[in-house]
């Protein structure tokens, strides 16, 4: 009788966990969404199809959501000794938990061809397109500028370029770390070390990615023994009936 009241009681505080972790996954979704960076407002034309298919936001909040109305679920069951609630409250966090490893192995997956997919878009319309068409050149000079990068790479994205060519072979003001007044040639350009707009927003990126990435790693703990217990109450109750 000890070890079931333990289990009774270790399930509540499990799931208020999950409760907890449930409201932590619709702040971290609705911060994600609300707070979306320059650079990925810039590329959205081109991760059309791509955040048709991750949208990582909105998964963190559906998830959370879920996850709360779980929590609930899992609390009721373990207070009133139902093994339907328990039954079910280990098949549906069983399900999540595989969808959450599913997530992580897209995340993945994603990550090893996003800078090959961004780099196939980003260099042929820094080449042909920047300087010529306004609202490309306009949010390129904005990224440019708000992370104090210059191009995809770094400067040698714009070597032969529209821009180049047509700006008596100068680059953009962004990718030289020279007084106002100087011209930004190649040689400053060279001397200057302006790292690649990627390079900067992968960094950006990273600091959400481990926030997100520690914060599933504890759900899913927590959702693993969550499953212990329900599956010891059920089994416990089951041969108590018989």
């Amino acid at each position: 009788m000890g070890c079931f009241t333990f289990a009774k009681f270790a399930m509540v505080v499990f799931n208020l966990l999950i409760f907890v972790g449930g409201a932590s996954l619709i702040a971290i979704g609705t911060w994600a969404q609300i707070d979306g960076d320059s650079f990925i407002t810039f590329l959205a034309p081109f991760m059309t199809q791509y955040t048709k298919h991750a949208n990582v936001p909105v998964f963190c909040i559906c998830l959370g959501s879920v996850m709360v109305l779980l929590g609930t679920l899992g609390c009721c069951g373990a207070q009133k000794e139902s093994k339907c609630l328990l039954i079910m409250f280990f098949s549906i966090i069983m399900i999540i938990f595989i969808a959450e490893l599913a997530a992580g192995v897209v995340g993945l997956v994603y990550s090893n061809v996003t800078e090959k997919m961004l780099s196939s878009w980003a260099l042929p319309g820094l080449k042909n397109n920047y300087g010529k068409e306004e609202v490309f050149t306009d949010l390129w000079n904005s990224t440019m500028t708000t992370f104090r990068c210059c191009g995809f790479n770094n400067y040698t994205d714009f070597s032969e370029s529209y821009f180049y060519e047509q700006n008596a072979l100068l680059y953009p003001p962004t990718c030289c770390r020279t007084p106002a007044g100087y011209p930004c040639v190649e040689d400053n350009a060279h001397f200057s070390h302006v790292v690649g707009c990627y390079k900067k927003i992968v960094g950006l990126v990273q600091t959400k990615v481990n926030i997100v990435s520690a914060v599933a790693i504890g759900v899913a703990g927590i959702e693993l023994a969550a499953m212990a217990m329900a599956i010891y109450l059920y089994c416990y109750l089951d041969d108590k009936a018989t």
